[in-house]
């Protein structure tokens, strides 16, 4: 219930974007940028992060982030992410100047709703070897929600973290936020795991999913999140809930990409040739499903 009405808000405040067939979007979630330090659970995959990045800045991808891109539930200031992945943020300049990427909030960065927070500590900052205020993401806009709809046959997909309706999540976050600041930040350098995230609790992400699933059956609309870190592409026909995955999993990143009338997972990892020279790959996990195949079949189920 609690997320059923959460959902239905988000949902009408939802940011609006149309798109076709020659459109190209990259969602990525639960990237947990941190300060690079032994809690920092993105730095063992900010390479292969980065990297990703490059590949779809190129391929003149639009950069969706959806949901918890900075940590800043455990790291105490801004800056201290910014200075520890420069080469990102500078990336992440290029895409926001091209008007290329959107920005979604979650759990663990909804500081960023706040437009004061984002200009105090986002936009701008001071440069003390240059003595002058430089960039960082100008004009930055976070969002709740995102809906996309596709011009020709008005299919919509609903792009939202997911942590909508939890309790401690959502509607305590202030006090999972002091926890997480003050106590788990300390024992997760000790290699404690905050075993009441959805990200690390299997019956929780399991209750999760299916509410979800059970929300967007019911709204008939197709939906991509985060939040779980649990990737998922369902076959057209068995879902409408797609899940973008993490950036944190021990041996690379997970993604989603909607390019040219097309969806699919995609895993990047690092892997080694036979010399042993290191090198970055991109894989498709599951797809790419063609968007109309959905649209089919949630036709062809609704006439049955």
């Amino acid at each position: 219930m609690f997320t059923a009405r959460r959902l239905e808000k988000v949902y009408e405040q939802a940011k609006k974007i149309d798109f076709d067939d020659s459109s190209k979007f990259v969602f990525i979630s639960d990237i947990h940028r941190g300060d690079n330090s032994v809690g920092d659970e993105f730095a063992h995959n900010r390479i292969i992060y980065y990297h990703a990045l490059q590949y779809y800045y190129r391929d003149s991808f639009t950069y969706v982030e959806n949901g918890d891109g900075d940590e800043l539930w455990e790291v105490p200031y801004y800056k201290y992410i910014r200075s520890s992945h420069p080469d990102i943020f500078n990336l992440l300049r290029q895409f926001q100047k091209e008007d290329r990427m959107i920005m979604l909030y979650g759990n663990h960065n909804v500081q960023i709703k706040n437009k004061e927070f984002v200009k105090r500590h986002m936009t701008r900052e001071y440069d003390d070897y240059l003595g002058t205020e430089v960039e960082i993401l100008p004009g930055l806009e976070a969002y709740e929600a995102l809906r996309l709809k596709h011009t020709g046959t008005n299919q919509e997909f609903f792009v939202v973290h997911g942590h909508q309706g939890d309790i401690f999540n959502d509607y305590l976050w202030p006090i999972t936020w002091f926890m997480c600041r003050y106590i788990w930040r300390f024992l997760h350098k000790l290699g404690f795991q905050y075993a009441a995230s959805p990200a690390r609790n299997r019956f929780k992400s399991a209750r999760k999913e299916k509410t979800l699933n059970r929300w967007v059956k019911d709204k008939d609309l197709f939906m991509i999140c985060g939040h779980t870190h649990r990737p998922r592409l369902p076959q057209p026909g068995h879902g409408k809930y797609f899940n973008c995955g993490c950036c944190i999993h021990p041996h690379g990143i997970t993604c989603i990409e909607m390019s040219y009338g097309e969806i699919a997972l995609v895993n990047w990892m690092a892997h080694t040739r036979p010399d042993g020279m290191m090198y970055i790959k991109r894989t498709v996990v599951k797809g790419p499903e063609p968007l109309s195949a959905y649209m089919e079949a949630d036709k062809s189920s609704n006439s049955n």
